[in-house]
């Protein structure tokens, strides 16, 4: 008998025997859990979290009751704690499965490392932080005037500096007395705003660090900013910690809905998550987490929502309204996050439903509103965001591309790790393939063994776009059966491609492409496109100037592949780039310099949002645009390699 087993955050799914142990799922699905002593229950390191309830999206009830033994080992007493069993943990080389079950596999458990691709990128960024540092030396009182810290203190600041009619959070104040007699009546003040006081220090203290975060649904990265110069000082990511409880934001709004708790859960894994990011980014730099003195955030509606703690179910139903368009300062502390005790988290504004800050960001980044060309900027991810316009008018929709590209729904799918396919090259003759994985810089045909263990994004859509380009599937996505190649074959009466050939594998099967796999790749791209047309539509016009793509998988996959598949609308290629995490600038940016904050109040609410749902022409544009490239629309830029395809 065999039963669904998932493990999360990778993605990776299928059905494995009853009673085999979570390792060995593990690693017939192409997971990679530590298990230094060789499975001889030594070591703890393949410790897993079991997530139990109805998971609607995948269609299984996860039980702890579905593994044994059913309460803890001996072995396992040894490296379980107390607060961990209630949790939910158990190692993988004791616990066999014996029905459904979700895995969620811990940052530290994880052999093969996820690569979240969200660096920062080099821009001019004006310095002017919400928060500043200034030295003072101050008079120690004495019987004729004695007068009080925080009197003395703000008397200094506005004769040295002109502060006047200045706060102080609580914290600080209890800290204040103490740290100032420390330095012997000399301190540094930090102050928000030109209006809190939020931290004193003893002496001089030149340095002074804030913390920008980009939620995303799939992956979460932190960029550590000295305040004071405003260079970079450190960069931290990890998967989002949500991912257990719904890949997607639609499953994770309906998580929270569904279960009595749901929200709690949500809530604490992102800050559980936000707190070791912090903790790892200090450590890095070499600081404390009290010498964060402020947080910039950005996030897509949803994750906003669920990062305040605040019930997403109306976001999730028409008109899809969120709590609050404007932006929001919030005390760190309130919001459970360990860093400097009176710093505030600034949370960028929303647009729309399923337009959130995270599109702000890039607009900030990107400043399409300065722009004349026409330009589309595309923010691919879990939940595509677009941006359609220039100074005279933008206008911005979502669609729901779901995590096909990311890797998920895909039989071989996965996300960015050691192992993942990420090139793919067809010869148009042979259909002899080429390919690259993550951690290996020769193709595959220059290694004996390349280890793949499935494909990535950047991977699938090179497939894709390669399989179209050699004639291997249609214009309709089917595959061509006529096509004579052992790697064209039907597996259990389903068509599929091989990619790779089991002997070029660690997981000891062949990587496919299956025709159900390219479907998926079609709802998303046709989902992307669709949009992009009936924007354009919207705003009158028949071409683009530039598409700029952002995000971490924008700046990975291969232009002229997106474009051979119709992700977006024909355009001349080298108008045709990638940003990198376009969110994540806009957080650092709004970190260095507060004006961009008010920028993005103001541009957040002048962008027009677009409902593509309700558009009556959505269904046959999303149709025309499921086909390769695309039904009718010209693709002169292209044409060239279209021209090219083989005809049998």
């Amino acid at each position: 008998m065999k039963h669904k087993v998932i493990f999360q955050p990778s993605g990776r799914r299928g059905e494995v025997e009853s009673g085999k142990t979570i390792l060995e799922a593990s690693r017939e699905l192409g997971v990679d859990i530590e298990a230094v002593c060789g499975e001889k229950k030594k070591c703890g390191k393949c410790k897993v979290r079991i997530e139990e309830g109805f998971f609607e999206r995948y269609g299984i009830e996860s039980k702890m009751e579905h593994l044994t033994p059913l309460g803890l080992t001996e072995e396992e007493m040894k490296f379980v704690k107390t607060e961990e069993e209630a949790e939910g943990y158990r190692l993988g080389c004791v616990t066999a499965i014996n029905g459904d079950i979700l895995i969620f596999v811990p940052e530290e458990s994880r052999a093969g490392k996820q690569v979240v691709r969200k660096a920062a990128t080099e821009r001019a960024i004006k310095l002017d932080p919400a928060i500043k540092k200034y030295y003072v030396e101050l008079p120690p009182p004495s019987l004729h005037e004695p007068m009080g810290d925080w009197e003395r203190l703000t008397q200094e600041l506005k004769k040295t500096y002109g502060l006047d009619n200045l706060n102080i959070d609580y914290f600080a104040l209890k800290d204040m007395p103490i740290r100032i007699r420390l330095g012997n009546w000399n301190v540094t003040v930090t102050i928000w705003n030109g209006k809190e006081v939020v931290r004193v220090e003893p002496g001089f203290v030149e340095k002074g660090y804030g913390l920008a975060i980009d939620i995303g649904t799939t992956t979460v990265a932190g960029y550590l900013c000295d305040i004071t110069t405003g260079d970079l000082a450190a960069v931290d990511s990890m998967m989002n910690p949500q991912v257990p409880y719904g890949e997607d934001v639609m499953s994770r709004i309906t998580y929270a809905m569904m279960h009595e708790d749901g929200l709690e859960k949500l809530n604490h894994a992102i800050i559980e998550g936000l707190n070791k990011i912090i903790q790892n980014i200090a450590d890095t730099a070499k600081i404390s987490p009290e010498d964060i003195s402020e947080m910039t955030l950005v996030g897509n509606t949803a994750m906003h929502h669920l990062f305040m703690n605040i019930y997403p179910e109306h976001i999730g139903v028409a008109p899809f309204p969120p709590t609050l368009h404007h932006s929001i300062d919030v005390k760190a502390r309130d919001l459970g996050l360990k860093i400097s005790e009176g710093a505030y988290v600034h949370v960028l504004p929303i647009e729309a439903g399923f337009v959130g800050a995270d599109n702000v960001g890039v607009l900030i980044a990107e400043e399409p509103y300065n722009q004349d060309s026409m330009e589309l900027v595309i923010d691919i991810g879990t939940n595509g965001e677009l941006v359609l316009g220039n100074r005279q008018k933008l206008i911005s929709s979502s669609c729901a591309t779901g995590p096909a590209l990311e890797g998920a729904h895909i039989k071989f799918g996965m996300r960015a790790a050691p192992g993942a396919i990420e090139r793919i090259k067809i010869d148009p003759e042979t259909r002899e393939v080429k390919f690259k994985v993550i951690g290996k810089e020769e193709w595959n045909t220059e290694l004996e063994n390349p280890e793949a263990k499935g494909i990535c994004g950047s991977g699938i859509i090179d497939a894709v776009a390669e399989m179209f380009r050699t004639g291997v599937i249609l214009k309709n996505g089917n595959i061509n059966m006529n096509i004579k190649s052992p790697r064209i074959r039907k597996e259990n009466n389903v068509a599929e491609f091989v990619i790779a050939w089991a002997n070029e594998t660690s997981i000891g099967r062949d990587i496919t492409m299956a025709v159900k796999d390219v479907r998926a790749v079609q709802l998303a791209k046709g989902a992307l496109y669709s949009g992009a047309k009936l924007m354009m539509k919207r705003l009158g016009i028949t071409k683009l100037d530039k598409v700029i793509l952002a995000g971490a998988f924008g700046s990975y996959i291969n232009k002229e592949s997106a474009m051979v598949i119709g992700m977006f609308p024909d355009c001349e290629m080298e108008n045709v780039y990638a940003v990198g995490n376009a969110a994540g600038d806009g957080a650092r940016i709004a970190l260095l310099n507060k004006a961009k904050r008010e920028e993005a109040n103001v541009i957040a609410r002048q962008v027009e949002y677009v409902e593509l749902a309700v558009d009556p022409s959505f269904q046959r544009e999303f149709m025309e645009s499921m086909h390769f490239p695309h039904m009718k629309d010209k693709f002169p830029h292209i044409q060239h390699i279209l021209d090219a395809i083989p005809t049998t």
